[in-house]
């Protein structure tokens, strides 16, 4: 048995020589293996064994969860198996490795498939390269006599815990064929490493040759006439497989970065506002925050540093319209002033939009409570056709019982007013209810849009005791 491993350390000096993984559950019913692999490792197991009364009685121990801890290194896997009776055996059994010959070989076989790579890192064991190596002369899966077995309870042929053993970790390579290719002598990380260095080393090799041949004056390609020297696409599709993983995602720092200031000696050209320009700066650095968070699936920790909007759910209430993307204009410069920036602004802004300040402070008002659908609800009158008119009537009349329903007139469009009071439900288009209360002679946002028209009524009733609607 000189060719099997004895532990850690034993792996061909390799770093990565040993996996541990934490015992499975009980798996009652079904098979064990799903995977053709996994049933040539058990395959090997029934061939090898002589008893097949303690095969039964291994697959009974692995059903029942009575492994421990699996341990993988280059020629041994190990676990301790407990008895019905509670006694626990440690129970090993030894797979010959590879030798470094061998490893070369299978390898060479690797990097000659980009297919293989590919498989593998799917966590799949390729057939081809299964067969491949067999007409090589390397068996990468066990076959009779190859899963040699130990046990504490001295038995001298595979016992129920060595065979429990098998079966359970029939199910880790069902998982992870890498598994397998660690009993042979060869971590992942190791194999990977490995295979992209002579992907490398085969993809350059056709460069020296050209250059060689030509005394380095100039590459000579494939064919042997002159040109760019070729590399092979399934080296580099192969290569492409084997590049090291993704770093994890940045974390988005608490709070946009500072605008700088442009406060300087030298005077602004003509019409160059500096303190304009800043605060542009400043609101593009709040958006970039916020869109960061977002694409970083944050969500939070970032600060509000421009306009606000509430978060919701609801429709209308996007990322988009807290970062001023795809807006017109004059959207764009309510969202901006609803960041309550210094009045000389907000007094650009109102010019900007078209609107009056007060007409702003109106506009401001219905974004903070609804961004842009919310100000579509207050500046534009929208008319359902007949089946919308229908289902809003519906709505209407299920909202309140026969004697607390309120009186309400249609004031056009979509707009109900009460009769009675200062107070109206607007609809948007999206289907929610808008609770509006008058305020002089102009009806101003009374709080945020609700499905239910009678939460959105007694919000704006509400608004008008305090008045809150203003």
């Amino acid at each position: 048995m000189s060719g099997y491993g004895q532990g850690r350390g034993h792996g061909n000096g390799h770093g990565d020589d040993e996996r541990t993984f934490e015992a499975l559950p009980p798996a009652p019913g079904g098979g064990f293996t799903r995977t053709w692999w996994g049933r040539a490792w058990l395959k090997a197991l029934e061939d090898t064994a002589l008893d097949g009364q303690q095969l039964k009685a291994g697959r009974r121990h692995a059903r029942a969860g009575a492994v421990g801890a699996v341990s993988v290194r280059p020629g041994r896997i190990t676990a301790l198996v407990k008895d019905r009776d509670g006694t626990a055996y440690r129970g090993d059994v030894l797979v010959r490795e590879f030798s470094e010959e061998e490893w070369d070989r299978l390898l060479d076989l690797a990097v000659d498939s980009a297919g293989h790579i590919a498989a593998l890192l799917d966590r799949e064991m390729p057939p081809h390269l299964v067969e491949d190596a067999a007409a090589a002369g390397l068996d990468l899966l066990p076959g009779i006599g190859d899963l040699d077995p130990e046990c504490g309870c001295e038995a001298w042929d595979h016992c129920p815990h060595t065979a429990a053993l098998c079966y359970q970790v029939a199910r880790l390579l069902d998982e992870d064929p890498f598994v397998l290719l660690l009993m042979r002598g060869r971590g992942e990380r190791t194999l990977l490493d490995q295979l992209q260095a002579r992907s490398a080393a085969r993809a350059a090799a056709p460069s020296a040759r050209g250059g060689a041949e030509t005394g380095g004056a100039s590459a000579v390609g494939p064919e042997g006439t002159g040109g760019m020297p070729g590399v092979s696409a399934e080296e580099v599709f192969a290569a492409a497989f084997l590049v090291p993983p993704l770093p994890a995602p940045p974390v988005p720092p608490v709070a946009p970065g500072r605008s700088p200031s442009l406060d300087t000696d030298t005077p602004p050209e003509p019409g160059v506002d500096p303190e304009a320009l800043e605060f542009l700066a400043a609101d593009a650095a709040a958006r970039a925050h916020r869109l960061l968070g977002e694409v970083l699936g944050g969500g939070g920790g970032a600060t509000e540093v421009g306009p606000k909007v509430p978060r919701s759910p609801e429709p209308g209430l996007t990322v988009a319209h807290s970062t001023g993307v795809g807006l017109t204009v004059a959207q764009d410069a309510v969202r901006l002033a609803a960041g309550a920036p210094v009045p000389w602004i907000a007094a650009r802004l109102a010019s900007g939009a078209g609107r009056s300040r007060a007409d702003l402070d109106l506009a401001t008002r219905a974004w903070r409570l609804g961004g842009a659908a919310g100000l579509a609800v207050l500046d534009e009158e929208w008319t359902p056709d007949t089946e919308a008119l229908d289902r809003a009537g519906g709505r209407l009349a299920e909202a309140w019982a026969d004697d607390e329903r309120p009186v309400l007139r249609r004031a056009g469009g979509a707009r109900w007013t009460v009769v009675g009071a200062e107070a109206q439900l607007r609809l948007g288009e999206d289907g929610r209810w808008w609770p509006y209360l008058k305020a002089g002679a102009r009806w101003s946002p009374a709080g945020p849009a609700d499905r239910d028209p009678a939460a959105a009524l007694a919000t704006a009733l509400a608004a008008g005791t305090t008045g809150a609607g203003g």
